[in-house]
């Protein structure tokens, strides 16, 4: 088996399938994510970074009102209106430039057709992503597993958090030793990747919160070296 440079966690903790289990039974499926095409999902994955889901769709649905959900119409689009549309999701120069950026990417690499891309092998395609101008790791992974449906765990500030204080992974190990643990530790499948992300956001913004998180009742409280004051 693969190191996983030292990301797993502490002996005796929650293991990140008896995590999952305990999620599930706990919120259910969560139905992520969000939008209507896999291009919508590629939208959310640049703007939500550094900002509330909220936020992102004002943004996305200023780009739907203006007929500019497409990557053509990205491109096409005027620097200050396409900065003006995504306003609303913070960074708005900054994130502006890394869509029209990715947009360019996608018609110059597979002439905007996203099931060419999804075919492509996936880890030299996330690594043609993560070329993009602006595309870090996390943003790169939630267009794989989110919009093509390839089979990477994302590792996020809620990832890190929730199974750092459960003591299941090491929350200040390097992004790719995190991934490569959950990988190893779970079956390498699109759907339970997908799921389990989602669940860990929602843990995350209900219970596990950054700060006055909510242990009591918590179902993973029991495992949880944070909850017991262990911190």
């Amino acid at each position: 088996m693969e190191s996983d440079g030292g990301a797993a966690g502490e002996a005796g903790a929650l293991s990140p399938a008896e995590v999952y289990e305990r999620l599930f039974a706990e919120y259910g499926a969560q139905g992520w994510w969000p939008a209507d095409s896999p291009f919508e999902v590629m939208v959310g994955a640049v703007l939500v970074q550094g900002t509330a889901w909220a936020n992102v769709e004002r943004a996305i649905a200023n780009l739907r009102d203006a007929g500019a959900l497409s990557p053509r119409a990205v491109r096409e689009m005027d620097a200050a209106r396409l900065e003006a549309l995504v306003k609303p999701s913070g960074f708005f120069r900054v994130k502006a430039r890394r869509l029209r950026a990715l947009c360019e990417f996608l018609g110059e690499r597979f002439a905007d057709d996203l099931d060419a891309m999804a075919r492509e092998p996936a880890e030299a395609l996330r690594r043609e992503i993560l070329g993009v101008n602006g595309v870090g790791e996390e943003t790169a992974d939630d267009i794989l597993l989110y919009a093509l449906g390839v089979p990477v765990f994302v590792i996020d500030a809620y990832t890190r958090r929730a199974l750092g204080r459960l003591g299941t992974l090491d929350p200040n190990a390097r992004y790719a030793d995190l991934q490569r643990a959950l990988h190893a530790a779970l079956p390498r499948d699109a759907a339970l990747f997908n799921e389990y992300h989602a669940l860990i956001v929602r843990h995350a913004v209900e219970r596990c919160r950054k700060r006055a998180p909510l242990c009591a009742g918590c179902p993973l409280s029991d495992g949880c070296r944070y909850g017991r004051g262990m911190g």
